[in-house]
């Protein structure tokens, strides 16, 4: 926090106190006597139901006091006024030294399944449950919670694997994190070849497409597209151009979709992983993706 919003909270907190100190002090002022001197505030209800101007008891006024003392130490002890502490107690620190007592407990058991291959590990009923949670803590957000994906988001549970799938590209791509980049054709293709060209992207899957069309796409394909997808829509995983000759599409599969992508483009990133994680914990949740990746 900088010093010019300390300054403001130790102002803030500081007229408060205060003046719920003098409220309590102006009103214990009230002789206790004087309850029994009849004085009202002047309200009445019902025609006889009035009001009285009793102090407050001097049990009552002592627990204001009590609190505002202890509110006053709370503060002082806590960084309540900026970076200020007595006890040297900061929320940063309380996160770091629960994260090393965390890891004194599970270090030593990440550390023991890193020491186990990748392809082992992935059929550990231990190491799946670690993985498991792994994943549900740091990936199912875009993965989704059954690893099945969802537009834009490639499901982790078929064998199309954008980046490649055997387990050290696996790992790369959890590790290293990944960032793909489909240019966008639109100033270069009019309307009706951006069609022709869906069209034959549609026909590499095994759609039934318009001939004529497709034809006529097929040209641009090998001018635009083939040196990523490949001369038969199989893809490269060093680029991370997904395959073409299948009916899995990461953004879409209908006609105005494909449309839209070879107009447009399309930009994705997998943030790296082990800054988070740390080298261990990714080996663990690289086996479960590869489990993942075997399933029916």
């Amino acid at each position: 926090m900088t010093l010019g919003w300390s300054l403001f909270v130790l102002v803030l907190v500081a007229v408060n106190v205060i003046g719920c100190a003098w409220l309590i002090w102006w009103s214990g002022r009230m002789p206790v006597d004087s309850a029994d001197d009849g004085e009202t505030t002047g309200h009445v209800w019902d025609v006889d139901l009035v009001e009285g101007n009793n102090p407050l008891p001097r049990w009552w006024l002592g627990l204001f006091w009590i609190t505002i003392i202890y509110g006053v130490l709370f503060l002082a002890a806590y960084p309540s006024f900026g970076d200020f502490s007595l006890l040297g107690w900061s929320q940063i620190r309380q996160y770091e030294e629960e994260i090393a007592s965390a890891e004194e407990v599970y270090g030593a058991v990440f550390a023991e399944f890193a020491a186990t291959p990748l392809e082992s590990l992935s059929r550990d009923p231990a190491a799946l449950s670690a993985g498991r949670n792994l994943f549900a803590n740091n990936s199912s957000t875009c993965h989704g919670s059954d690893a099945r994906g969802a537009r834009g988001y490639p499901s982790l549970t078929d064998d199309e694997w954008l980046w490649g799938g055997t387990p050290e590209q696996i790992v790369a791509s959890i590790r290293d994190g990944r960032t793909g980049v489909m240019p966008g054709f639109g100033a270069a293709l009019n309307a009706e070849l951006v069609d022709s060209l869906t069209e034959y992207v549609l026909q590499l899957a095994g759609r039934e497409v318009d001939a004529a069309s497709a034809a006529a796409g097929q040209q641009a394909y090998a001018t635009y597209c083939i040196a990523c997808h490949g001369a038969s829509g199989e893809g490269n995983p060093l680029l991370g151009a997904p395959q073409l000759n299948n009916e899995i599409w990461l953004h879409g599969g209908s006609r105005g979709v494909i449309g839209d992508v070879i107009r447009n483009g399309r930009t994705g990133q997998m943030p790296a992983q082990e800054p988070l994680l740390g080298a261990d914990r990714v080996h663990v949740l690289a086996a479960y993706v590869l489990s993942l990746g075997a399933a029916p």
